[in-house]
Formats: structure tokens, sequence, C-alpha cells
């Protein structure tokens, strides 16, 4: 059997560094390629089934990881600072959970911290544990900020995400440009208007 072959079979061994994709995954994928109208066996699409199978992999890793870990090592040594803490416009992506469509937006995290705080790069962190598996914008929200509130145990938390959805702007009605926001705030920035609108506003909203 020729290399084409095992490469059609899914036989060959994956380079040094890549994971291997089961023949079953290849398989659908080659499905999809069929029903899209196209060949899967030709040139160009030969090794696409594990190129796709690799990269959903690395585009859904958030289920092999607990966003929460990354809050397990705080600080309590802050000279008493217990004033607001905000990651402004983080980047990230992710996939809808309904049409499997990339999600592409930014994120914005505050809290309001207590007696200890958190590596800042931890919060971009929890942020992409969660955006890293099939998603909705707000369930995605949510889960950011209970996580945060949960293990840290701020006076308050705020998480606003603004983010374009392909399977509206490249798909179904066909809106580029249109975004999608969605806030969750918990403690002093839902129970407190001042401190609702200073987060707000820091955020640029």
């Amino acid at each position: 059997m020729s290399d084409f072959d095992h490469a059609i079979d899914g036989d060959l061994d994956p380079l040094p560094g890549k994971i291997a994709v089961p023949d079953d995954v290849q398989e659908a994928i080659r499905t999809l390629i069929r029903w899209s109208g196209d060949d899967p066996t030709r040139e160009g699409l030969i090794d696409t089934p594990q190129r796709v199978g690799r990269a959903w992999k690395e585009y859904c890793q958030g289920y092999e990881e607990d966003p929460s870990v990354h809050l397990s090592r705080t600080f309590e040594e802050v000279g008493g600072y217990d004033e607001l803490v905000l990651l402004k416009d983080i980047p990230f992506q992710s996939h809808c959970e309904h049409h499997m469509a990339p999600i592409i937006g930014t994120a914005s995290i505050a809290y309001m911290p207590k007696e200890r705080v958190v590596g800042i790069s931890k919060l971009a962190r929890v942020l992409n544990g969660y955006a890293r598996r099939l998603q909705v914008q707000e369930r995605m929200t949510a889960e950011i900020a209970q996580c945060i509130w949960d293990h840290l145990q701020p006076s308050g938390v705020a998480v606003v995400i603004c983010a374009s959805h392909s399977c509206m702007t490249a798909r179904g009605v066909r809106t580029p440009g249109v975004r999608m926001m969605t806030s969750r705030l918990l403690g002093c920035f839902l129970d407190d208007d001042r401190s609702r609108k200073e987060v707000l506003s820091l955020m640029g909203y």
C-alpha cells in the first residue's frame, strides 16, 4: 500500500510532536467533506482530516482543565489594597455549540478583593479555560464570574464580554460587524449603584 493510501486510511504515524487523530474522527471529517460537495481523496484534502482533528483538539483544550486551578495561588501581602482590580479587553476565541462556528471577541474581568489578590495573568487563563470549549456566550460569562466569586471570595465580580458570532455573521442572516454583549455582576457590583457605574465606566461601557 502506498503512502497515499495509508494517509487516506489514517494509518501513518503522526509527525513528531503532533497528536494522533483516531480513524473514526478522520472518517467523520471525510464524510463532512463529501457532504459539502468535495472529494476527500484529492491531493489538497488528503491530510485535512488529521489537521482538522488536531485543530479541534486544540480549540477545545479547555475540557482538559479546571479553570479554577489558576486561582489557587493568591497573595495576601498587598499593602492593604482593597480597591478595584480590572483586566480589560482580553482577546479570546471560542466556538458556539449550536453551529461549531467561531466566536471571536474580548472580555473585561474585574473584582474587588477583600484580603487577597491573584496574579493578573490568571484572570486571562480562567477566561481561556472556559472559552476553549463549545460554548454559548451567556453561559461562558456566568461561568467566569462564578469561578472568580467562588475561589477568590471578593466583595464583587464583574465580567463583560463583547463578541462576534460567525454563526450569525458568516451564515444565516449574514450580518457582519454585529457584536453581542453579555455581562454578569456579583456582590457589590450588583448591589451598589456607585460601584456598578465605576466598574462599567472603567471597562468603557
